[in-house]
């Protein structure tokens, strides 16, 4: 099928799939040159898509076509085990002679009684027949031919194929992705005879098969493969009972603990707990004395979970997977189980070399004889990618190793690292070829030897950006880019350090800024193509995205005939959206920093922080220069900061009033740390605007109210504000939605009725706005709020209520409705705010950030309200004191409405409104009270006389904090503002 028929098939099922009910007829009819079986096929790779993506009423109406065109084409037919399917004549191999292979194996397999050596010569002297094509025609062939038989005849076909199909896939020959796809597509035409409820052991067997080939599936997206085979394991286990089948029950088992070894999605510590939890259950029925090849299979499988469990203490968990290695190999010998025997070894070679007890050196020697040991049975020739593996994993050995010559350990882990990528290419194997590029960018650094350790890093990167692009199918697409960035986020954070090694600062920044933020760029950069891009380009880069998605699809349900030619081609596809993207908007993949750099006016400084396993890193950047901070003598501050990070979040948990007291030394101390007057020493005078672009920790502490020690603070030493980006990416973008409307007010007011004073901010603020809804108390619900017309087109959104960061999972954190709804930051992604200007959460912790995250670390309520169409978001820190937050909001929104409302009046208005309350002393606090004298006894009126009193003695406590009543930062700092 070439690559035009190919997207036309694809645009005749798009407008088949947007058309109103009944124009089919004519949408198929208008494209009749089309109308074929290559249609038929493209439809019923595009139905069992969307099926597995739970959109099952597209998935039937695709179905039901393509019978009915089936049907009127006649491509349903039978001649013995041959199906009359129209398609196209390869150039290789005809029609004729792939249903002529196709009858014969079919003949071999019902006659060979199960033993695969019987089909294995036929299938070896037709290998150019196992391809892609020969998978197309199996489906249709089997299933018309199928359909045509009486039950019991189509049963015994149905065993014959399921057998051929398993003959195939371990047919150690010619194409093993293809030889993949032809057993699945064998499995599911077998499933629809043997249904679960008439034939539950035959239907359990072909889920374990399935199962079985979806985990070892070459094509399409890893992730989504291994949560097909988990499904299936799950579902064979219905029918399978440690009581009615315990071999089989224990045999999937062992693989449902491969797979959950393998998995990529959900937490990976308790992903391994299931896997050893399978294997530990499967070892109660393959005892030694029973099953002893099986009880030492699961043994070395065992090892292999605890030698990568992450829950438990790890030094009890690696000498368990050295148990479970050395009890597997007393039954696994070289002579008997060569190939087991190998793997085993190659497996407790790993264990050795993270070895916690015994001598480190002596654990190193181990892991190398187990590695050597595994490579006299793992070659090159016969099991090339287990040699390659084995070759990794003792070049990580020597990289490691402390007894010897250090040069000659590191140019001997170099060789090892070189052989293993003769055979771990970024096209055969791209996660294994970014794990060895990684392994041989560290020797090359600790060599020395920056400029190849840099072209090593690069290469990795390049392959694990073209992974990043390649994640577009399944229901985990964003938590799969989470996890692969956080997986590889080290490759960034040592490419970093060489780049500085180097001196290449412009680079160091790139590979930072591509290591941060980069799902919500993405999705910011979708969400707003046509906003953000001049019209015809944002339609070329539609249509690029439009066809990779079309083509990525087609690999991952393996609807083409040619996937090697359909991945090259859709690299070339990526490299032109990137190209194209990066001419007018320097983001992503192409970020690049000297088309950033000029897009900065002459009077604003970035300092952007970066912490490596080396250091905290500094930037200072300005229209005209880059700087790094360069300390005249070592200083060990990544160490300091960590101890101080620990000491202020053990605090702020644990001893609140303690931290409260102490926070201004604290942040004295930070500064210290940081060398913030240091860093202001490479600002240039001219700057007066700052703007602060944290890294991890760094996004929790407020870096604004840093003390200088003339006895300022950081915000006062910039008269245009100090704010917040999380990346260069994110401000580009914040850039790019400039909106000087500020009339339309919406807001959440108090919804939960205990936060006593934010009645008199909300009232306050609402009156100076010409248009305003606010939704007060008990009507403040999630209903009201999604059913609310004016939320999207406020040009203020302010929600005065309780907020929570949930740190064990961001996507629930929360702003707290009436009823004790949350609106959650997943909810808030699905927000529509095209039209705010400014969004401001004043509650409490809403600008607390998932510090733990290396995949993409700004994940927080502000970077929901950013990605919902806000270029500004004021959020707090902490738990914030509630009169003190009325007093700050006030004065924070009449600066604003005064302002021009340019690109950093927020945090200006915001710093003025800080410094306003740090300074206020209590004569000027009574004349501010006298000025909001009609809210505040309008506020006070609705108040309970419990709650009168209350604030009544707020009042009284606060007058006795003479003379600066909230002069403490934790009165004043908690708010920052991001982005504009």
């Amino acid at each position: 099928m070439n690559e035009e028929r190919r997207k036309a098939y694809l645009n005749l099922i798009d407008a088949l799939l947007r058309c109103p009910s009944g124009k089919e007829p004519q949408i198929l009819n208008a494209n009749s040159d089309f109308v074929d079986a290559g249609l038929v096929q493209t439809m019923e790779k595009v139905a069992e898509v969307l099926g597995e993506r739970g959109d099952r009423n597209a998935a039937n109406f695709l179905i039901n076509i393509g019978r009915q065109l089936a049907e009127a084409l006649e491509l349903l037919g039978n001649v013995t085990h041959r199906a009359i399917a129209r398609d196209e004549v390869s150039s290789i191999v005809t029609r004729e002679e792939y249903l002529d292979f196709l009858e014969q194996v079919l003949n071999a397999a019902e006659d060979s009684n199960g033993d695969p050596q019987v089909v294995h010569p036929l299938l070896k002297a037709n290998l150019d027949k196992l391809d892609y094509r020969f998978a197309t025609l199996l489906r249709y062939s089997a299933i018309a031919y199928l359909s045509k038989l009486e039950p019991e005849q189509a049963q015994r076909m149905a065993a014959v194929l399921g057998n051929l199909s398993a003959f195939i896939r371990g047919f150690p020959l010619g194409n093993q992705a293809s030889n993949i796809e032809i057993a699945i597509t064998g499995y599911r035409v077998v499933a629809k005879v043997f249904s679960y409820q008439a034939f539950p052991v035959e239907w359990a067997n072909l889920q374990t098969n399935l199962g079985n080939a979806y985990s070892y599936r070459i094509l399409g997206e890893r992730a989504e493969n291994l949560e097909v085979a988990i499904q299936c394991y799950l579902a064979a286990l219905e029918v399978y009972t440690h009581k009615a089948m315990f071999e089989d029950w224990a045999m999937v088992l062992n693989n449902l603990g491969i797979a959950y070894l393998n998995r990529i999605r959900r937490e990976r510590g308790q992903n391994l707990e299931e896997a050893i939890r399978c294997h530990l259950a499967a070892s109660g029925v393959y005892t030694r004395k029973a099953f002893p090849q099986k009880w030492a299979t699961t043994q070395s499988l065992l090892g292999n979970a605890y030698l990568y469990r992450i829950r438990g203490e790890t030094e009890k968990n690696l000498e368990a997977a050295i148990r479970s290695y050395r009890a597997a190999l007393k039954v696994l010998t070289p002579e008997g189980f060569p190939q087991d025997w190998a793997d085993t070894q190659n497996n407790l070679g790993e264990a050795y070399r993270n070895r916690i007890r015994r001598q480190r050196v002596n654990n190193l020697e181990a892991a190398i004889r187990c590695y050597r040991a595994a490579l006299e049975i793992r070659t090159r020739e016969v099991f090339p990618e287990d040699w390659a593996d084995t070759q990794n994993n003792l070049g990580n050995a020597y990289l490691d190793r402390i007894g010897g010559d250090k040069e000659k350990n590191l140019e001997a882990a170099i060789g090892c690292y070189k052989a293993a990528l003769e055979v771990r290419t970024c096209q055969a194997f791209p996660q294994k070829h970014i794990e060895t590029q990684f392994n041989l960018g560290l020797a090359y650094k600790n060599a020395q030897q920056f400029r190849d350790a840099y072209d090593a890093f690069a290469a990795a990167i390049d392959t694990l950006e073209s992974l990043r692009y390649e994640i577009v199918y399944g229901s985990g697409i964003e938590e799969d880019k989470q996890k692969l960035a956080g997986e590889w986020n080290k490759l960034y954070q040592v490419m970093v350090m060489v780049c500085l090694e180097l001196g290449y600062y412009d680079q160091a920044i790139e590979y930072v800024e591509r290591s941060k933020t980069r799902n919500l760029v993405e999705l910011i950069v979708a969400r707003d193509l046509h906003t953000i891009f001049p019209p015809n380009i944002a339609t070329q880069l539609e249509q690029l995205q439009a066809e990779i998605a079309i083509g990525q699809y087609q690999l991952q349900a393996a609807a083409t005939n040619n996937p090697t030619a359909l991945a090259q081609h859709l690299q070339l596809l990526r490299q032109q959206c990137n190209n194209l993207q990066a001419r007018y908007l320097p983001i992503g993949y192409g970020f690049k920093f000297d088309q950033f750099q000029p897009t900065l006016n002459h009077h604003t400084a970035i300092i952007e922080w970066y912490i490596t396993s080396a250091g905290v890193e500094t930037f200072i950047v300005t229209r005209d220069s880059l700087q790094r901070l360069i300390l005249p003598a070592p200083a060990d501050n990544l160490n300091d900061f960590i101890d101080w990070v620990r000491e202020y979040l053990e605090a702020y948990d644990q001893k609140k009033t303690e931290w409260i007291n102490s926070l201004a030394s604290r942040l004295s101390r930070l500064a210290e740390i940081l060398h913030l007057e240091d860093i202001l020493k490479l600002v240039p005078d001219a700057c007066d605007r700052l703007i602060l672009i944290p890294h991890r920790f760094l996004h929790l502490f407020p870096l604004h109210a840093l003390p200088l020690a003339n006895g300022g603070f950081l915000c006062d030493h910039f008269s245009k504000g100090v704010g917040y980006a999380p990346s260069f990416q994110l401000l580009q973008l914040a850039q790019k939605r400039e909106r000087p409307e500020f009339s339309n007010f919406f807001a959440i007011q108090n919804p939960t009725d205990d936060l006593l004073y934010t009645n008199l901010e909300v009232e306050t603020i609402r009156s100076s706005f010409p248009s305003a809804q606010v939704l007060v108390k008990q009507a403040a619900t999630k209903t009201a709020f999604n059913a609310s017309q004016d939320l999207p087109l406020a040009h203020c959104n302010h929600f005065s209520c309780h907020g929570e960061f949930n740190l064990t999972s961001p996507l629930e954190s929360a702003l707290l409705l009436a009823n004790k709804e949350r609106l959650t930051l997943g909810e808030i992604f699905g927000l529509n705010l095209n039209q705010c200007r400014l969004v401001t959460l004043s509650a409490c912790e809403t600008g607390l950030s998932d510090f733990t995250s290396f995949s993409d670390e700004y994940i927080s309520l502000p970077s929901g309200f950013l990605y919902a169409g806000s270029p500004s978001v004021v959020s707090s820190l902490w738990t914030v004191n509630d009169l003190s937050t009325a007093f700050l909001m006030l004065k924070f929104y009449e600066n604003f409405q005064s302002s021009r409302k340019q690109a950093g009046d927020v945090a200006i208005a915001l710093n003025q409104a800080q410094q306003w309350l740090r300074n206020l002393t209590i004569e000027k606090l009574d004349r501010f009270l006298n000025e909001h004298k009609p809210q505040l006894d309008q506020v006070l009126a609705q108040l309970r006389p419990g709650q009168r009193l209350i604030f009544q003695e707020s009042l009284r406590q606060i007058r006795q904090r003479q003379p600066l009543p909230f002069a403490n930062p934790y009165y004043w700092a908690a708010f920052t503002a991001t982005g504009l």
